[in-house]
């Protein structure tokens, strides 16, 4: 059924303990809402007894979020749902955060003025003033915050109000190069996406192309993850490889790496703006 001024469409995200019923019970409650189921996807992991679920549905014009979830509050509470549910007519708002390195945001600027990520970009911060022209050029503001090992909480406190200010749902690490502190990490939870090359553990620090080339690697790919502050351990969302071989430079590597870099990230984010994705643990439970 698609969306029309006469229909509404939602996003239903659950997990919970893997019982029989589950299915019926949350069926039920949509249709004796005027709902209709548009897509569902689930998973049962055997190892930890735990049941994921995706539902997208439409609804009557008149169906909100309160009175969806006033009505369906009871079967939640009878399956001991871990839930929430998301308006797809409310696009989520997004901060980037860059450094020197534009690939990435580069990629996620046209992605989203084409229509390819659903998302609004209130702003891009970077502690560098390299890629401000860049980001004006599109009408996005841009925010310069410097930052020095002494400056690091004055900094992050700055970014913290910003991010409150405007309302921000999602925070992208577009290759910002600088480590988020632990208390950071655990405020925004959930709420920030990083890429990084898939040399970790093995090339820490600077110039890992250099080094993964002067070992003769034969791929380089790309990780995108939730960040904790386990640094680059998070929940994994996504990943992708680039074949490479003996007769390839540094500078084939490098990219070659940005490329999958910047389409891992797209992909990440995609998957986290349609709420596609459950944390499972450590692990990501992420639906096509």
């Amino acid at each position: 059924m698609p969306m029309t001024d006469a229909t509404r469409q939602f996003v239903l995200l659950f997990a919970c303990e893997d019982r029989k019923g589950i299915l019926a019970a949350v069926a039920n409650s949509l249709a004796s809402q005027d709902c209709n189921i548009l897509e569902n996807a689930q998973y049962g992991d055997a190892g930890t007894g735990r049941f994921f679920m995706r539902v997208k549905f439409s609804g009557p014009a008149r169906l909100t979020v309160d009175g969806f979830s006033e009505a369906f509050a009871p079967v939640a509470t009878a399956w001991r749902l871990d839930w929430k549910l998301h308006d797809l007519s409310v696009r989520l708002r997004a901060l980037i955060m860059v450094s020197k390195g534009g690939h990435c945001l580069n990629d996620l600027l046209y992605r989203t003025a084409t229509g390819g990520l659903p998302m609004t970009i209130t702003s891009v911060v970077s502690n560098h003033m390299t890629w401000a022209r860049r980001v004006e050029h599109e009408g996005i503001p841009f925010l310069h915050l410097p930052i020095t090992a002494e400056t690091k909480a004055e900094q992050e406190a700055a970014l913290l109000a910003l991010i409150d200010d405007q309302q921000v749902d999602l925070v992208i690490l577009a290759r910002y190069m600088q480590v988020l502190s632990d208390a950071l990490c655990r405020r925004l939870d959930g709420r920030v996406i990083n890429i990084h090359h898939s040399f970790l553990p093995g090339f820490k620090g600077a110039n890992p192309y250099h080094r993964a080339y002067a070992r003769g690697v034969k791929m380089v790919g790309a990780t995108a993850h939730y960040v904790t502050p386990d640094l680059d351990e998070g929940p994994i969302i996504a990943q992708d490889v680039s074949i490479v071989d003996h007769a390839d430079s540094v500078e084939d590597l490098i990219a070659q790496g940005q490329d999958t870099e910047s389409r891992v990230l797209g992909r990440a984010v995609k998957a986290h703006l349609d709420h596609r994705v459950l944390l499972n643990g450590e692990r990501a439970v992420v639906f096509r």
